[in-house]
């Protein structure tokens, strides 16, 4: 999966900006997409530090005619795009489906999910005609379980099987698709949340199986090897990577009570 060109959406900060760090010298280009303009430069500063070749976009992913511009653009002016990040995405705060607001359902919806599809819609029919790419998707611990975020969980449980389908439809082009579930992942917008008081930092770090802070470079690790040749036969799958957080959350809810709680 060397050479070619990679895109990374979400690339000025967080999981998106790791992803394009780790993956940037497999590659001839890192394309970066955001809305960001300031960090999108930011961004690229960093990664020709690590000897990545940056071009950045500044686009809205949850709009499906400015994706296939953005798109025709890069594959003729940048280079043949082979693998793909499609990493843009937003968080909510804990609601209720009664009590939510509707304009920020629906924008977490248009950019975490609707912006997925549109991302590959644009860029996955040129990696087919050359049957050869790879695409990682961003889903969530909130892709398994049901939690009180009554936008952001069922965007990324949309996430895990559009994942899926993806993995079969583009399958038979040579184009493998997995995707990566964080756990509580201490971006810029998680910390900021973590500053106003609305996420408790004790309750992220110990939440898994594993008492420790996930950094958006855990992720990346993860997105980086489901592109690369040592993934060669993997897809339609999503790895969690979330510190232990999914079993921790079954085992510690048992009715009889957690063993070692129980004999002190």
């Amino acid at each position: 999966m060397s050479g070619g060109v990679l895109v990374v959406t979400g690339g000025a900060s967080g999981i998106g900006l790791a992803c394009a760090k780790a993956m940037a010298v497999a590659h001839d280009r890192v394309v970066l997409i955001d809305l960001n303009e300031d960090g999108l430069a930011t961004a690229a500063a960093e990664i020709g530090e690590v000897g990545g070749s940056v071009v950045t976009f500044v686009c809205d992913v949850a709009s499906s005619d400015a994706m296939l511009t953005l798109a025709a653009h890069i594959e003729r002016e940048v280079g043949p795009v082979k693998t793909l990040v499609p990493s843009a995405g937003i968080l909510q705060n804990a609601s209720t489906v009664l009590g939510m607001d509707l304009d920020e359902y629906a924008r977490v919806w248009d950019v975490n999910y609707h912006g997925t599809v549109y991302t590959v819609r644009a860029f996955a029919p040129a990696m087919t005609d050359r049957r050869l790419g790879a695409i990682v998707t961003i889903g969530s611990i909130n892709s398994y379980g049901a939690l009180p975020l009554p936008a952001y969980c069922p965007s990324k449980t949309a996430i895990l099987r559009l994942t899926q389908i993806l993995a079969v439809e583009l399958g038979r082009f040579g184009i493998r698709v997995n995707g990566v579930a964080p756990g509580y992942v201490l971006t810029p917008a998680l910390q900021a949340r973590i500053e106003s008081g609305d996420r408790d930092a004790d309750m992220i770090r110990g939440a898994g199986a594993i008492d420790m802070f996930l950094y958006p470079e855990n992720i990346a690790d993860a997105a980086a090897f489901l592109c690369s040749d040592k993934a060669a036969a993997i897809s339609g799958t999503m790895i969690p990577v979330d510190a232990g957080w999914e079993a921790a959350t079954l085992y510690r809810n048992y009715a009889g009570g957690v063993p070692w709680e129980i004999d002190e």
